[in-house]
């Protein structure tokens, strides 16, 4: 009987100092659970501030398809010539039948797209991303309530991926912008926006990186990269939308995905909001965008390179050329120069240094620290202005569609990446369409246009210029690699 007794009270004893360690657990559990929860309502106050300013962005896009040439069938051809058919037919019959074999075979086809974008002011004015709008015939934007609007351009930056719309509308919700300089590696932020065409999609993450560039885009005119990384969902339908910190206010404009299968695998590229924010007061002011400009052919600086050229144990950039008559030339920058502060700020690579030249306004003066024989010295530079790339909101003349090509002027970072370093002027081809006159000649992204009608080309507003003053028949003077050739373009006629 006492063993029994010593048994039961035995099984008691480890029961209880079995169950000890979870019962002090209890409270910690529910504080955890209480902090998820906090943590849920914090979203969800986020979405419900920020999503009625987000909209809806479908663009509608018109392009003539042209149809292969194929030969008319007939089926009365070996009738022709026979009496009674013509007497039956008349004697017009056959010439009708050639002339509408002679007919062009083109058709008019809409393109159709979609994206996000977010109002930044109560008056209608919306940030989106430049692939979004670009070369749309109409843009409609779906606000919140379901509620329809007629939107134009106001001015687009291809070399940042933004671009500016406007609604004719008041009193509309506005987001509050935020300070992207200020937002840290792993901090939680949202993305709100209309993947595959479901309106007003939520997502977290974190800000996985920032400063991410040197990245390549297929069919982008993209320079400037300073990019937040961040593994919120970002699909097909989101570019254009806000990327959002915990306090509610936009930290940047999602843009892109990293992808090999076209959807979402936890890597997305969002524009900084600082950089919108100088982009988009040029673009409703002026319309366009003018950047700084040095007038340097550039490149990051290997720990090796330094060493050898007496900068050990400094990042920086390698100065490769000067390019004639520019401020840096000016400067008395040299060639081999180690460009490492700018207003004694330390510069760590070249997209670093370019991003901060092209934000100082033209004509401001900027003191450039470079190693030069293994000795630092300040050198004050000018900045001219560097002209934009695009025109703004102006329609281009019908002459410039039918070639079915846009281009960006021949800048020296361009000029490096295609080697064309050689050339002093043309325009870049940026993005052929399909099935267009100048992709039926062998024209692709990359080509240089040197001379149009055997006038050579200084930047892509004088290229237009010229396109619309050859009417139908042009003659190009272009380059592809090491190879340069003539090639003649007729277009077709109204």
């Amino acid at each position: 009987m006492k063993s029994k007794k010593a048994l039961v009270v035995g099984l008691t004893l480890v029961i209880v100092f079995l169950l000890a360690p979870i019962c002090p657990a209890e409270p910690d559990k529910k504080a955890d659970i209480e902090t998820l929860r906090n943590t849920g309502e914090v979203f969800a106050d986020i979405a419900a501030k920020v999503s009625p300013a987000v909209v809806f962005v479908s663009v509608e896009q018109e392009y003539t398809q042209r149809i292969p040439d194929m030969r008319y069938f007939d089926p009365f051809e070996e009738f022709q010539n026979d009496e009674f058919f013509q007497r039956f037919f008349g004697p017009q019959f056959r010439q009708r039948q050639r002339q509408r074999q002679q007919q062009p075979r083109e058709r008019k086809q809409i393109r159709r797209g979609q994206g996000s974008g977010f109002i930044v002011s109560a008056d209608g004015y919306i940030l989106t991303n430049n692939h979004v709008v670009k070369d749309a015939d109409k843009i409609t934007v779906k606000m919140s309530d379901d509620k329809e609007l007629q939107a134009k351009v106001i001015g687009t930056d291809p070399a940042s991926d933004i671009a500016v719309i406007k609604v004719d509308a008041n009193n509309l919700p506005a987001v509050e912008l935020g300070d992207s300089d200020t937002l840290k590696v792993g901090e939680w932020v949202l993305a709100i926006g209309n993947p595959f065409g479901l309106s007003h999609t939520v997502t977290a993450g974190i800000v996985s990186a920032k400063g991410r560039s040197g990245l390549r885009f297929a069919d982008s005119e993209l320079e400037y990269q300073d990019f937040i990384q961040t593994d919120a969902a970002i699909n097909f339908g989101n570019s254009g939308g806000p990327l959002i910190n915990i306090d509610g206010k936009v930290v940047g404009i999602n843009s892109a995905i990293y992808s090999q299968s076209g959807g979402y695998i936890g890597i997305g590229f969002a524009i900084p909001v600082n950089m919108a924010k100088y982009i988009y007061e040029q673009l409703v002011a002026e319309g366009k965008v003018i950047r700084g400009y040095i007038g340097i052919y550039g490149e990051d600086v290997s720990p090796e390179m330094a060493e050898m050229l007496g900068a050990k144990g400094h990042k920086g950039v390698l100065v490769d050329n000067i390019v004639k008559d520019s401020p840096a030339e000016k400067a008395q920058l040299q060639k081999g120069d180690i460009i490492i502060k700018k207003d004694g700020k330390t510069i760590d690579n070249w997209d670093n240094f370019r991003n901060e030249v092209a934000k100082i306004p033209p004509g401001q003066k900027i003191t450039l620290t470079v190693v030069r024989d293994g000795k630092e010295k300040d050198v004050e530079v000018e900045l001219a202005a560097r002209e934009p790339q695009t025109a703004s909101a102006d329609v281009q003349d019908e002459s410039t569609k039918k070639l079915g090509i846009t281009v960006q002027d021949l800048t020296p970072e361009i000029a490096q990446q295609f080697g064309y370093k050689d050339e002093e002027s043309g325009v870049i081809v940026a993005d052929v369409q399909a099935d267009s006159p100048l992709a039926d000649a062998g024209i692709v992204a990359g080509t240089l246009i040197i001379e149009v009608n055997r006038q050579k080309v200084k930047d892509a507003n004088e290229f237009w210029e010229l396109i619309k003053k050859a009417g139908d028949s042009i003659l190009l003077y272009v380059r592809q690699g090491e190879y340069s050739r003539y090639i003649a373009i007729k277009l077709a006629g109204e």
